[in-house]
């Protein structure tokens, strides 16, 4: 008599079952770990989202005041009380009238350029939506402090484009900006993972960004 054996270690359908079953699996995998990443990380930045949003309008009509106006303002004073606000040599001591200037609230933001001759030294200082210039009379100390605050719009205007802010604030635009890029590309790929609306979804993005596109070369030949 004879044994007939069918056992079969390589049996191609077990194996495509198997192959099929570990893509399904690792598919899975990431289309929750995208919508985890896109849910969670959209939520933790919707405020940044939110600024930056609001912002990009009122950068592209500089003309909405909403409001706030342009305040210009002129103080005078004397370094009488600050000891030794000029050195033997006859230079500025920067630090000490930087800080009487910021004591007395004459100033605030971040000391720019400064020089001094003979006659007189100047100080410029800035911060989002402000700037002030200091200028000395070097032979008797008398001061005047010419500012210009421009109001809350400008203010949140120099914060979107990080001018004149500090590096805290900088790191801030970097960490939305990572966020924003996280948000789309999650998004995308949650797109191309739904097969319901793949098809639709590819093609308006597909058209969108061809008007994008387009209207990035219009404007940047015309």
């Amino acid at each position: 008599m004879f044994k007939l054996s069918f056992a079969s270690s390589s049996n191609p359908i077990r194996t495509k079952t198997r192959t099929r079953t570990k893509k399904q699996s690792l598919r899975l995998r990431f289309h929750k770990l995208a919508r985890w990443l896109h849910v969670y990380i959209s939520t933790a930045s919707l405020l940044l989202i939110l600024f930056f949003s609001i912002t990009g309008i009122t950068l592209n009509h500089p003309d909405w005041a909403f409001g706030s106006a342009e305040v210009q303002t002129e103080k005078t004073g004397s370094l009488a009380t600050v000891s030794n606000w000029q050195k033997v040599d006859g230079q500025v001591d920067w630090l000490k009238v930087t800080e009487f200037l910021r004591k007395e609230k004459l100033v605030h933001g971040q000391l720019g350029d400064y020089r001094a001759d003979e006659v007189e030294a100047d100080m410029n200082f800035t911060a989002a939506g402000y700037a002030a210039d200091v200028v000395i009379d070097m032979k008797t100390g008398e001061y005047t402090v010419y500012s210009d605050s421009q109001g809350f719009v400008a203010v949140m205007n120099d914060l979107h484009k990080g001018r004149y802010t500090s590096k805290s604030w900088n790191l801030a635009i970097d960490i939305a900006a990572i966020f924003l890029l996280v948000v789309s590309i999650t998004g995308l790929a949650l797109l191309l993972l739904l097969k319901k609306i793949r098809i639709k979804g590819s093609v308006v993005v597909a058209i969108s960004s061809i008007f994008v596109i387009a209207m990035m070369v219009y404007n940047a030949i015309a």
